[in-house]
């Protein structure tokens, strides 16, 4: 599966969460921990980020993260209070660099790690659901970009916790018709003012998904980082990243995570 990690908070390079801290992203593109298939996630990259511009930036390219100096590079110039960034592992879809991650629809961002079982036996009719307002901009050929357009269709913009649990409905309900429509999944989603991020699995046991612990926390470990991330940070992330990596939380199965006005809050995720 997958790894990713996203950012809301004051203004930081990319590169003090992607690329300083120990078992960053870029090494769980080689050595990813907990992903239950596959250690390395190699099959392409992508940046979003937001700064003063209407919509997100976006930079996705096919070669692994380990190996690409661009990323360095951006990541070592680009300040953003709201970042996301994904590493992958190809399933069915081929590797190409529509099929990376982020996606992005005007001033939206989404991600997502973990798969639609049998997706194959699936994209057609689920194709034919996605609204005609948006089916043209979807250009790549995963099940996640797939499930994005799904939840634009069901009201994205308007009440995100709606739409994904529509969305996980209607492949859950498509799937009764011959094949499994099991899904799991973990999503970060945006619109450059909240983060949102859901963790779920249709057997109950979804990816794995953490939250970093309070900015109080870390300088009560660590001194040295006062004032590092201002007065407000939130990450997640799959995998832990950094040298306290007992203190960040794991998110509860079948959660949705809220980051909106500085508050962090995590509720139930039902699919009923």
């Amino acid at each position: 599966m997958c790894r990713w990690l996203a950012y809301t908070g004051d203004p930081i390079l990319m590169s003090e969460l992607l690329i300083k801290p120990k078992d960053n992203l870029i090494h769980q593109s080689l050595h990813a921990s907990e992903a239950p298939r596959a250690t390395t996630n190699g099959d392409g990259f992508g940046l979003g980020w937001y700064d003063n511009q209407p919509y997100p930036g976006l930079f996705r390219s096919i070669r692994p993260a380990w190996n690409d100096m661009n990323l360095h590079d951006l990541a070592s110039h680009i300040e953003s209070p709201l970042f996301m960034s994904h590493v992958r592992a190809a399933s069915l879809a081929p590797v190409q660099e529509t099929n990376c991650h982020p996606f992005r629809y005007n001033n939206w961002l989404f991600m997502h790690n973990g798969q639609i079982a049998q997706f194959e036996l699936l994209r057609q009719s689920l194709l034919a659901i996605i609204s005609p307002e948006f089916f043209n901009d979807l250009i790549g050929t995963t099940d996640s970009e797939v499930m994005f357009y799904l939840a634009l269709t069901f009201g994205l913009e308007k009440d995100v916790p709606s739409a994904i649990a529509e969305m996980v409905r209607v492949v859950k309900s498509e799937g009764e018709k011959g094949v499994t429509g099991d899904i799991w999944m973990t999503l970060a989603i945006s619109n450059g003012k909240n983060l949102w991020a859901f963790k779920y699995g249709s057997n109950g046991k979804g990816p794995s998904l953490y939250i970093s612990p309070s900015i109080e926390e870390l300088v009560r470990i660590n001194p040295y980082l006062e004032g590092m991330y201002g007065d407000f940070a939130v990450c997640l992330v799959s995998e832990p990243i950094g040298d306290y990596q007992e203190t960040w939380r794991a998110i509860r199965e079948n959660s949705v995570v809220l980051v909106k006005d500085q508050k962090v809050t995590v509720d139930s995720f039902q699919v009923i």
